[in-house]
């Protein structure tokens, strides 16, 4: 090819597009960064920064509401949304000024705002101006995914893309899909005062049934109707939405769709650069490789699980494989994932069921009661759960932490997960008390006890241990 004007482009300045961008650019490369709307993505404007803001603010509306509990004064102050809106721009203008254009060019990267598309395999075209580059990233992430139902092409509704543009708070909201999106929001939602019925055929589907079971009481308890079925079709009747399903109707003021995502590619002209691409995504090989070599994509755009940690760890190693000799496969071997619901569940590897479906009856499974933690209790977090589950050799599957602080007790299982680990080496591994993840020592102590003082080995250990004490 002709002299390129870059090392790397990278298409899309989300989550992944940031990381990969930072991590080229102390490579040396001289890289390109393209996006079509605003820099941060989804993460930063309409996902992970926005609804984890108004959570807060949704938590702090509930514990004044519930103080008496721990024997203060409640309070009950009617919800200005339009002051709560502006809470949330504030967190996302401090968490997006990095990565403005001007912050990131101050960095030594060039970037390019406006529509973008392929020319040829190595030309993109970025609204007025022409990139070429020897290398190109595709990661421009995901869309709404808006499901098929009748009359709903003639009915106001909204998606997470639009929803944190709300000024007023609903008398009554209705919440079509129960994944991460749905919970999380049509419980923000409640806590600050609407009324809220949720459809779908079960909360967080991906979940371990125990954890899926204890969000639902919370869900009642806090007087969010779940309707267990799916949406058929939707009308109006002056001003109320109708939301129909096999189970009942739904009537609310306002409709938010959280059914998932689809890899947003329209626009980018991919048979042009010879990418192949489908329904689910750009095809990529384990290095993050397309059809066409010297092209790679990472993120919501290639399919499969969607988190912004996900994305990021998969621009990163998709960097290194377009830059550095050799490859390096980009296949996670565990992905953490988490709802932040109140109280969050947090999930990563397998679930007990997965687990006893590839490796058999050899599994162990184990759970503890967060009312048996005594900082969950000193907290009066006590509806949720920490499992664990392994194989008959005591290596961990998978786990499964529901609890307010439930994604950063999560982080040490993760690790242990990546590195091969077994219940006893959790056990031999001091933890600080009063704490949550002290649960996850006992758990661990308890279910390694129980392998290792089973069958022979057990009455092995009981015979030696009365030898060695009437010595």
């Amino acid at each position: 090819m002709a002299s390129a004007d870059y090392d790397l482009a990278i298409v899309g300045a989300g989550a992944a597009g940031l990381i990969a961008a930072n991590f080229a650019r102390q490579l040396g490369a001289r890289v390109a960064l393209l996006e079509k709307e605003r820099i941060g993505g989804d993460c930063t404007w309409t996902g992970c920064v926005p609804s984890k803001s108004l959570i807060k603010v949704a938590g702090v509306a509930q514990a004044m509401r519930s103080a008496g509990h721990f024997g203060l004064p409640p309070a009950a102050e009617t919800i200005d949304l339009e002051k709560v809106r502006a809470y949330l721009r504030q967190t996302i203008e401090h968490i997006y000024a990095p990565t403005a254009p001007a912050a990131l060019q101050g960095e030594g990267l060039d970037v390019y705002l406006g529509s973008t598309r392929f020319l040829d395999p190595h030309t993109l075209q970025s609204a007025d101006r022409r990139v070429r580059a020897r290398r190109i990233l595709i990661c421009t992430g995901a869309v709404p995914r808006v499901p098929t139902l009748a009359g709903l092409g003639q009915t106001p509704y909204y998606t997470y893309r639009t929803f944190f543009d709300n000024d007023r708070l609903p008398e009554s909201l209705i919440v079509v899909g129960a994944g991460p999106v749905g919970c999380e929001l049509a419980q923000s939602y409640r806590r600050l005062g609407s009324r809220v019925t949720l459809l779908a055929p079960r909360l967080l589907p991906r979940a371990e049934p125990e954890a899926t079971a204890r969000l639902r009481q919370v869900f009642s308890r806090e007087g969010i109707e779940h309707i267990p079925a799916r949406a058929r079709a939707v009308s109006t009747e002056g001003t109320r939405i109708i939301v129909s399903t096999d189970g009942g109707d739904a009537a609310g003021e306002m409709l938010l769709i959280a059914v998932g995502r689809v890899p947003q590619l329209a626009d980018l002209a991919l048979e042009v650069a010879g990418v192949r691409h489908g329904e689910r995504g750009i095809q990529v090989d384990q290095y993050l490789r397309t059809s066409a070599r010297h092209i790679y994509a990472a993120g919501d755009v290639i399919g499969g699980a969607q988190f912004s940690h996900l994305a990021g760890w998969q621009a990163f190693q998709a960097v290194r494989n377009a830059l550095l000799p050799g490859g390096t496969r980009a296949v996670p071997t565990t992905v953490p994932e988490v709802t932040f619901t109140v109280p969050e569940v947090a999930q990563v590897g397998l679930t007990e069921a997965i687990a006893r479906q590839r490796f058999g009856d050899g599994v162990m499974a184990d759970a503890v009661d967060l009312g048996r933690v005594d900082r969950a209790v000193s907290e009066h977090d006590t509806s949720g759960v920490i499992k664990l589950v392994a194989n008959s050799r005591g290596r961990l599957l998978g786990a499964t932490v529901m609890g307010e602080r439930a994604g950063e007790v999560l982080g040490e299982i993760s690790l242990a997960l990546s590195a091969r680990m077994r219940l006893r080496d959790l056990a031999a591994c001091i933890h600080p008390y009063p704490t949550y993840n002290s649960a996850v020592q006992i758990l661990a102590t308890q279910m390694a006890l129980g392998r290792a003082l089973s069958g022979v080995r057990g009455r092995l250990l009981r015979t030696l241990s009365r030898w060695s004490v009437g010595r």
